[in-house]
């Protein structure tokens, strides 16, 4: 089923790659351009996103949730349209109906198609086939960087 949602093509059903990237990923990645902290988290635009179901592991999901940038998650799915709270519940307080939904939020929806910008220095990296390209280019490689790859 495809449908338009929010200004990006939603699509259901199987990705081919389990490689997509997922906003699980999305929550640990940073301009390695700037290295700004100011540029936490990256914006991100999506023209193309799959949703593929994956089995539900409450255990892991809560092992996870303590190392998501919570407030980062809440900006990414703000961008998207998907609305979550703005803090989590306490882990004791975290319902089976919340769990399920972080875990389609965090782990179901890929990222096909878009692109991520750094807000600090506007470096903009595309995600092709669900693969963001982070690589720099040859001329935002400092002297330092291109000594340390040519060893």
């Amino acid at each position: 089923i495809n449908a338009e949602y929010g200004g990006y093509c939603l699509v259901w059903g199987r990705s081919n790659s389990k490689r997509d990237m997922r906003l699980i990923t999305h929550n640990v990645l940073f301009c390695n351009l700037c290295k700004s902290n100011n540029s936490f988290p990256l914006q991100l635009k999506a023209t193309k996103i799959v949703t593929v179901e994956t089995t539900f592991n409450k255990e892991f999901l809560q092992h996870m949730l303590q190392k998501v940038d919570w407030n980062s998650l809440v900006i990414t799915t703000k961008q998207l349209s998907i609305i979550i709270p703005q803090q989590p519940p306490e882990p004791e307080q975290q319902t089976e109906e919340f769990l399920k939904n972080i875990h389609k939020v965090l782990f179901e929806i890929r990222i096909k198609e878009g692109e991520l910008t750094c807000k600090e220095c506007k470096r903009v990296f595309p995600i092709s086939n669900g693969i963001p390209n982070m690589m720099l280019k040859p001329e935002e490689i400092d002297s330092e960087q291109r000594d340390f790859v040519n060893v």
